[in-house]
């Protein structure tokens, strides 16, 4: 099950299920995974951007993920 979802800068898509193992079935570019990945995701995933150089991603609603 889809537990993190991280949208890089460069517009590629991580996705974790919830032990923490990377979903490649839900990676790549994120115009190509959007779809999938919105329709799967529970409502509890967290959906996040790290577009910057930040510590950590930004954590933001689906809606403008």
């Amino acid at each position: 099950m889809i537990k993190t979802v991280i949208r890089l800068r460069n517009d590629l898509v991580i996705v974790f299920d919830d032990e923490g193992e990377q979903m490649p079935e839900y990676q790549g570019r994120y115009e190509v995974v959007k779809g999938s990945i919105l329709r799967d995701a529970p409502l509890d995933a967290a959906f996040t951007r790290w577009f910057d150089y930040e510590a950590a991603p930004e954590i933001v609603c689906r809606e403008v993920w």
